[in-house]
């Protein structure tokens, strides 16, 4: 069909929810804005959907929802999984609440038991949840830390983990043999609850969870090195309250200090430009916090509590928002560092767009390391495969985009794990007389001046894609020969798998398919160039090592305008 005939058959539909009616009425006054909400169906990927809420094929409503539900329910039948059942949270989103109970809903309507949290909570206590009460999936409701007009639905294994691409693969074929999304046949929520189908999960698995986290500590002296230290937290109108304020104070941190503007669940976010810690914008009032208290330590959390940010003072007494990289390199420092013995067969597993400083700093204690594809379910598959086959022991995966997991008692990323590990470092340091930033000062003499930075282009829309697509093909049709004085020595294409030298040689990349390049230089640099999966952007990735900071912000600062120099001629 086209847009107009897709917007014609909702506009027709007699039955169409009254909300959704009132905003379509408003949306035909603005044909572009119409055409963007029907020109596709919202697409289901890997990592499930998100987008924008609305009415339309192109938006999350509960329509889209069921169509996605309903392919899920087809995928818990084909597994013969009815009675497991599906894991079902949500975070503080508009319509969060709402999504979760259409998904219970379209499941009940196919006889399948779902697992519904009663109030919001963290995507990676769904992932814990769905592995605790062994059930065949997991649903969370977020869209992590996009703008508040956006709301996702991501899916999960009876792993913990977001589907691999195999089984999403299956999934996606599921959801897309759904027709008509309108037609999606759903129970009464009053018949689910009454016949025990739908059942209410909260505190039990709280208390599960929390016990689960008091194995992430190392220092067998935690409360007693804890006590003095002073930490700032802000939940950024989010999820992660209640699991890391207890966290925090069950390892004998004292003095913890919520930043109270943000501690109530918020839609809109209203206290920051974005709700991300990777935007250092969100520190503000934590920033703030910290210099009135001296805090050691600042720590935010994402909506869905699966990204952390850090951030910590430095002589002067500002504080440095530290990169998710840097994160990265002082929790395996610590972790490998305070072990009684490495495993021989430890292993850390990080993406290709994170720092090699993580890779240096394991091979150092005597560690593995594993790069995967950009996205959490990579390293939850591999930290499975690992389990069953017993070729490495598990010891931290990570990603640069704030991203980590400490223990594997759920296999997606863990703000909440992330922040009592980093106070613990943080508390750590402070009986050594140092701070998180000198301890960090400290790696760079052992190992280099490791450095990264991201830039990202937003193209929203049709018109955005096809950009985006534009770019793609002209660095794959015309790579560059040198970037930033440096020579390039080889092209990753991930999506032929082919790794081509300079010199004309060709390698087989031993991972899955995906649309990403990534250019290697001398020097141990390089830059990668990825469209996201989950929001309408290209992301442009660099890393570098030098001597130090300010020759590795110089090599950066050239790599950044070669690469620009090309996108401007393309766009």
């Amino acid at each position: 069909m086209t847009w107009n005939q897709e917007f014609e058959r909702w506009n027709n539909f007699a039955d169409l929810d009254p909300a959704l009616r009132t905003e379509l009425d408003r949306l035909q006054q603005d044909e572009q804005s119409l055409e963007d909400a029907y020109y596709k169906n919202l697409e289901f990927g890997t990592g499930g959907m998100r987008g924008k809420l609305g009415p339309g094929t192109n938006r999350m409503n509960i329509y889209t929802i069921r169509r996605a539900a309903e392919g899920l329910a087809a995928y818990v039948e084909s597994k013969n999984a009815k009675e497991q059942g599906v894991v079902v949270a949500y975070d503080s989103r508009y319509m969060s609440q709402e999504f979760s109970i259409e998904t219970a809903k379209v499941l009940g309507r196919h006889g399948i038991q779902s697992y519904v949290f009663s109030s919001l909570r963290p995507t990676p206590e769904l992932s814990f949840a769905v592995r605790h009460l062994g059930a065949a999936a997991g649903v969370v409701v977020t869209a992590s830390h996009n703008p508040p007009e956006y709301n996702g639905f991501k899916a999960y294994n009876s792993d913990g983990g977001q589907l691999p691409p195999n089984e999403a693969s299956t999934v996606i074929d599921m959801v897309n043999k759904v027709e008509n999304e309108l037609e999606v046949e759903v129970a009464e929520q009053s018949e689910i609850e009454a016949s025990g189908l739908l059942k209410w999960i909260d505190e039990e698995v709280d208390k599960a969870y929390l016990d689960a986290l008091q194995s992430v500590h190392v220092h067998p002296r935690i409360s007693e090195i804890a006590k003095d230290l002073s930490v700032v937290f802000t939940p950024l109108h989010g999820t992660a309250k209640m699991l890391v304020e207890k966290g925090l104070q069950s390892m004998g941190v004292q003095n913890v200090h919520t930043v109270e503007e943000q501690a109530q669940p918020d839609p809109e976010f209203s206290t920051v430009a974005s709700p991300n810690p990777e935007e250092h914008q969100a520190f503000e009032m934590a920033i703030k916090k910290g210099k009135e208290l001296g805090s050691d330590i600042l720590i935010a959390t994402d909506p869905d509590a699966d990204r952390l940010g850090v951030a910590v003072p430095d002589e002067s007494g500002e504080y440095q928002v530290l990169t998710g990289n840097q994160t990265g390199a002082l929790l395996i420092d610590y972790l490998l560092s305070q072990s009684e013995q490495v495993p021989k067969n430890g292993i850390v597993i990080k993406t290709i767009v994170t720092s090699e400083f993580g890779r240096v700093i394991a091979n150092h204690y005597g560690a593995s390391s594993l790069d995967t594809l950009t996205g959490f379910k990579f390293i939850g598959e591999k930290i499975k495969e690992y389990e069953e086959t017993g070729e490495h022991s598990f010891l931290f995966g990570y990603e640069e985009s704030y991203g980590y997991l400490v223990k594997d008692f759920a296999r997606d990323k863990d703000a909440v794990q992330a922040a009592v590990l980093s106070a613990e470092v943080a508390a750590y340091w402070k009986s050594k007389g140092m701070t998180l930033l000198e301890a960090l000062e400290e790696l760079y003499q052992q190992h280099g001046y490791f450095l990264e930075d991201l830039q990202s282009l937003t193209m929203e829309g049709k018109s955005g894609s096809e950009q985006i697509e534009e770019i793609m093909n002209d660095f794959r049709s015309n790579p560059p020969k040198n970037a930033g004085g440096l020579k390039v020595l080889a092209v990753e294409d991930y999506s032929t798998s082919e790794r081509l030298t300079t010199e004309g040689d060709k390698e087989v990349i031993e991972l899955p398919k995906a649309n990403v390049l990534k250019f290697i230089l001398e020097n141990d640099s390089w830059f990668c160039l990825r469209p996201s999966g989950t929001e309408p952007k290209i992301k442009f990735y660099y890393g570098v090592k030098t001597s130090s900071k300010e020759d590795s912000q110089n090599l950066i600062k050239s790599l950044k305008e070669t690469v620009n120099e090309q996108i401007n001629r393309t766009v």
